[in-house]
């Protein structure tokens, strides 16, 4: 008895099996099924979660989970549902700004634009600083043009922060910002 033996160094994949809607429904279910699972967990839950997943020698002084973000805007909500932090970026809308300082807590505006934030602020001043809860801040067009430096597809950035100054660094480059506090 012989055998014939099939030398073929080809594998040929197997046909792909058409996936029928119920199939499609039942994985877009569990998708959303765990997207509100993980929307549901709390800040413990979230910081064990983060150190059984990041290696260990990654750190943060204070992590922070964003119980909302879109846009140029991060909420950090504590469990009772009460923003406790409202973070803007840019040269926001004074009426935005109202409604932050109504729903917040603290309200951060962190600014940057070059020449047209002194403009920008000249305009709104007056109106802000009945806001006692908001605080703006300006980034230096210096530092944000040094910043775009930093941009990348797989960053890595070390964080200093120590007697007002911020230090951005990784292993090209090192950046100094200065933030201005204007209220």
């Amino acid at each position: 008895m012989s055998k014939t033996v099939k030398n073929s160094s080809r594998k040929v994949a197997p046909k792909a099996k058409k996936t029928t809607a119920a199939e499609a429904k039942a994985v877009v279910d569990h998708i959303v099924s765990e997207a509100v699972a993980a929307a549901e967990l709390t800040n413990a839950q979230l910081i064990a979660r983060r150190e059984a997943a990041v290696p260990r020698g990654v750190a943060s002084a204070a992590p922070i989970y964003a119980k909302y973000a879109e846009n140029a805007e991060l909420w950090d909500v504590d469990l009772s549902g009460v923003v406790d932090l409202w973070v803007e970026f840019g040269q926001a809308d004074e009426k935005w700004l109202r409604k932050a300082s109504g729903r917040a807590k603290q309200v951060v505006l962190y600014t940057y634009g070059g020449r047209s934030v002194p403009i920008w602020w000249q305009q709104n001043q007056s109106i802000l600083s009945r806001f006692k809860n908001l605080k703006v801040v300006n980034i230096p067009e210096q530092a944000v043009e040094q910043l775009a430096g930093f941009v990348g597809r797989n960053m890595a950035v070390q964080v200093n922060i120590n007697e007002g100054q911020v230090w951005l660094s990784n292993a090209d480059m090192s950046v100094l910002v200065e933030p201005e506090v204007l209220q």
